[in-house]
């Protein structure tokens, strides 16, 4: 910006000044009334068609599928996709820090004094590749399958067992292939090549603490027990 701009600019700037209203009581007044409108329509709301608080909550199930809040959602996907437990930091604290302090920092990288959008080409890409990259995570977290869900693929006669081993738990502890966690238990991603069937069954009814047993599974639903079992020696 050159002096005759900048001369051109504060002159229109004063006389624009001039021409306005004061913050107070114009602004103040007009932001207040709004604010009180807000906040009398999610009264209204919440007295007509009540708050939906869920079920009360139970620690000891096992059948829970924990979801954030949907403006949180593109978090959900960041930690899904960089999956490794190591990196699980950068995901939940680096990446987002990283994102706002470049955000933080646009004003003074781009001093470009023009407010028309197509002439600020560097502000319209950073927000337009922000809002983009948010929406697009928001959308695959919305759609995205619960945490329990096991990704490795396996053949169609032992996806009952693999449904049985998503819902009862089993990922608290162990992994199976991208899934799960790394411990307390083992890795069951090819358990098959190390236990044999028998073997498992067993571990199952009778395992080892703190690992719960699946002996009650076995007595009420033998079928889903032997899905389970089947399942558990196909990874290989």
């Amino acid at each position: 910006m050159n002096a005759r701009e900048k001369e051109r600019y504060l002159r229109e700037y004063y006389i624009l000044k001039g021409q306005g209203k004061p913050f107070f009581p114009y602004a103040v007044l007009k932001d207040g009334t709004m604010a009180c409108v807000v906040m009398l329509v999610i009264i209204a709301m919440s007295i007509i068609l009540g708050a939906e608080l869920g079920p009360k909550a139970d620690p000891t199930t096992t059948t829970y599928t924990p979801r954030p809040e949907w403006y949180f959602f593109f978090l959900f996907e960041l930690l899904r996709v960089i999956k490794p437990p190591a990196l699980v930091f950068i995901a939940t604290i680096g990446v987002p820090t990283i994102c706002m302090v470049l955000l933080i920092l646009l004003p003074f990288i781009d001093r470009n004094p023009e407010r028309h959008p197509l002439r600020r080409p560097i502000a319209m890409l950073a927000a337009i590749t922000t809002i983009a990259a948010m929406a697009y995570l928001t959308i695959e977290g919305a759609l995205a399958g619960p945490p329990s869900q096991i990704d490795l693929k396996t053949s169609a006669q032992f996806e009952p067992g693999k449904l049985v081993v998503a819902h009862s738990g089993c990922l608290g502890c162990h992994r199976v292939g991208e899934n799960g966690n790394a411990g307390p238990g083992p890795n069951l991603t090819k358990i098959g090549s190390t236990l044999p069937k028998a073997a498992i069954a067993r571990t199952l009814i009778n395992p080892t603490a703190p690992m719960p047993s699946f002996v009650k599974l076995q007595q009420q639903s033998p079928k889903q027990f032997n899905d389970l079992v089947n399942y558990l020696s196909s990874l290989k």
